[in-house]
């Protein structure tokens, strides 16, 4: 039977720019099915999350532009369980909000926080490392996160050291470390001491309060003031006139770089955040040539190491193409080295800037 205590916040506000054209502002990545499998990324993670607590105990946290693609995408969610930021101010005000909003409806609650356009595999292993956290802050005030054992030094994630000689599987955080250089992550791995960053945390709803109230103690005044409103019709006039007041900051920066109860759980299932178009290639296969095709069907011709990602099953012919992403949306073309894959942003900023806003 699933506990009636425990909540997730699922956050849905991103763009997810770095695979622009098919991520665009209008609709981001978070609604797309980036690796053709059949169902959106929130899709997936929100029937993850529904194993393991009851379906209304989920609210997900979303820009008020992408309501209607919530509501579409996940129709058994009521409206009540939407919630809509006025502006774009990243995960610390996001998830104290929700944390307010949870808290009015039980004081008991335990809370699980997710990206909601990661990619994982392992529901049974995920379940087992939520369960165990929900375990562990039901009775302890800790800030618990999820890390991911690194198989390679990726300088595009976040890293956590943890203290090596603690045989309980939660382990106090030494550090936290954003995108190190190459050589550094090399040295991270050399230690066997350091996980990757997944974004995933667990917390009672009153010991993250507690830890806003001490840590950052203006955004949480600011919220704090509308909490007769939340859960109300009148909450979201609220938001509307307060949220952009919000101090634009991570949830790492905000509190888990500062507060000394943070602890990690080295995670049992395989983890990707999909963050550029390259994490394709970890999760699909590749033809005999090295290729990698989402969504249709690809003649390679002397083409090898190419990412192709095309509308309505294309069918592809490439001929002397190496290393290339081939992507395409119903309004955009984007033929790229791979080597420069790091710079869609900037092609993106590029194109809006030149042809209009609609094509970002």
């Amino acid at each position: 039977m699933k506990n009636k205590n425990h909540y997730a916040i699922l956050m849905a506000g991103g763009i997810g720019s770095r695979f622009w054209p098919v991520s665009t502002t209008k609709d981001p990545k978070q609604f797309q099915d980036i690796l053709g499998v059949g169902s959106t990324l929130i899709q997936t993670t929100f029937h993850r999350l529904a194993k393991i607590m009851p379906t209304e105990n989920i609210i997900i946290l979303t820009h008020k532009d992408y309501k209607e693609s919530v509501k579409e995408q996940i129709p058994q969610v009521k409206d009540a369980q939407i919630v809509l930021e006025p502006e774009m101010r990243n995960t610390a005000p996001s998830i104290l909000l929700g944390a307010l909003k949870i808290i009015k409806k039980n004081k008991e609650a335990l809370i699980l926080v997710a990206p909601s356009d990661h990619w994982i595999q392992g529901n049974v292993e995920f379940q087992q490392n939520i369960e165990e956290a929900f375990t562990i802050v039901s009775s302890e005030d800790k800030l618990i996160t999820l890390g991911i054992e690194p198989n390679f030094p990726n300088t595009g994630y976040g890293y956590i050291q943890y203290k090596k000689e603690v045989t309980e599987e939660a382990k106090p955080v030494l550090k936290f470390t954003e995108k190190p250089s190459f050589k550094k992550a090399e040295s991270f791995l050399e230690q066997g001491n350091y996980l990757w960053n997944a974004g995933i945390f667990i917390w009672s709803a009153k010991f993250i309060l507690e830890s806003f109230k001490e840590y950052h103690p203006e955004t949480f005044r600011l919220f704090e003031r509308g909490k007769d409103f939340y859960n109300t019709d009148k909450e979201q006039e609220f938001l509307d006139e307060n949220y952009h007041k919000a101090q634009n900051v991570s949830i790492d920066y905000a509190i888990m770089e500062k507060s000394d109860s943070v602890y990690v759980i080295p995670a049992n299932f395989k983890w990707n955040d999909l963050g550029t178009w390259k994490s394709i290639e970890d999760e699909l296969p590749q033809d005999e040539y090295d290729n990698t095709m989402v969504n249709g069907r690809l003649l390679p011709l002397n083409s090898t190491g190419n990412i192709i990602n095309t509308q309505n099953s294309k069918l592809v012919v490439l001929d002397g193409l190496k290393d290339f992403i081939v992507v395409e949306s119903d309004k955009v073309l984007l033929i790229a080295p791979k080597k420069k894959i790091q710079e869609i942003k900037l092609l993106r900023e590029k194109t809006i800037e030149k042809f209009g806003e609609d094509l970002g």
